[in-house]
Formats: structure tokens, sequence, C-alpha cells
């Protein structure tokens, strides 16, 4: 499975807006839909960027992982600090806060979390059937673009980090699974049939 960052939101934007000429210039677009997947475009993009530098470090990363409903994990990483999905969120400068449950993004309140904490549940559950042993995933929330981050929770159940430092925020946590079991996950992860079901 080699899909690029972002490769989900490419083919919506297609959809979207079939003439080629208009489409790099989405995020310019008069109509609101467009505009936002556009904009969703650059955070995954970006985060993704980010993501591949720790490719060096041993880490194994997928992009745009489709699930048989069309809904995608924008990103999985699996290395020696665990399993992660990672959700990209692209709100430019804007204030985002992270209490203990909740995400405002200007004070408006969003579903970041829930989406964030079941994702990563269901990816749990799959790689889990899959590989025949446990696979606990953590899930991440790469906020792109935002004039500030605040995070008022010292053990929050979502990591909630700034998407140019996503990749110093994993490599830092603590080692927990060897490289051998980094290999055998992502050798079932980057099974397409893995996710789809067929």
């Amino acid at each position: 499975m080699g899909n690029r960052p972002g490769d989900a939101i490419r083919r919506k934007l297609a959809e979207l807006e079939p003439n080629r000429v208009k489409r790099p210039f989405a995020r310019w677009s008069p109509d609101r839909e467009i505009r936002s997947w556009a904009l969703g475009l650059i955070g995954e993009r970006t985060t993704g960027r980010r993501l591949n530098t720790l490719r060096r470090q041993g880490w194994r990363v997928l992009h745009s992982i489709q699930w048989p409903s069309k809904s995608d994990i924008d990103h999985l990483v699996i290395g020696p600090s665990g399993v992660f999905t990672i959700n990209s969120k692209f709100h430019k400068g804007k204030t985002v806060w992270y209490g203990d449950h909740a995400i405002t993004v200007n004070r408006a309140p969003t579903r970041h979390i829930v989406a964030s904490e079941h994702e990563a549940r269901r990816t749990s559950r799959t790689l889990s059937d899959h590989c025949g042993f446990l696979v606990p995933v953590r899930p991440v929330i790469a906020i792109v673009g935002a004039a500030r981050v605040s995070v008022k929770n010292a053990a929050p159940p979502v990591l909630v980090v700034d998407g140019a430092r996503v990749h110093a925020v994993l490599s830092g946590l603590i080692p927990v699974i060897p490289p051998e079991r980094v290999e055998q996950i992502f050798c079932i992860a980057r099974r397409r049939e893995t996710w789809t079901g067929h």
C-alpha cells in the first residue's frame, strides 16, 4: 500500500471539482465544501512530510488507509514507541484549546477527540485480529497552522501536538516495541485486505 499523504482527499476533490485546471486553486474556491477539503489536504501533506522523516529511525509510516465505509486513517505510524493513528487538522491562524475531554477551535467545540478515539479503537481491533496478538493503538491529533495550541491535561487520552513537531514528539516517547514486532505489525498493516475485509 503506497498511498501518499492526502490521497483520499485528492479523490474527494476530483469528485467535487472535476475541472483539473481549477483543482490546484481549490483552497480559494467560493464553494465552502471544496475549500474545506482543499485545506484538509494541506494539513495531511504537512503532517505526512514530517512523519516520513521517522523512517530513518526505523519507523514504518502509512498514509490514507481506506476503510470500506470510504472514511480513512490519515496516517498510521508503527515504531519503537508504539502504534499511532494520526488525524491531521488544519486550523490556520486559529486558537486551539484542549481540556480534559474536548478540543475547541476559536472557542467552538469540535468532535476531534471522540473521532480520534473511535479511530484508534477500530484500528487496534483490526490489527489485533489480523496479527493474532493485542496491538494497542494510541490516537494522535496533529494540529497544522494554528496560531496557538494550549493543552490543559497532564495525561491526555489523545495526544494533541503541533503538526510541525509530530515526528519529534513520537520519536521522543519511551520505546515499548522491539524492531521485529514493528515489522510484524507493519507487514499486516500494509496489506489492503487487512482494512477492506477481503
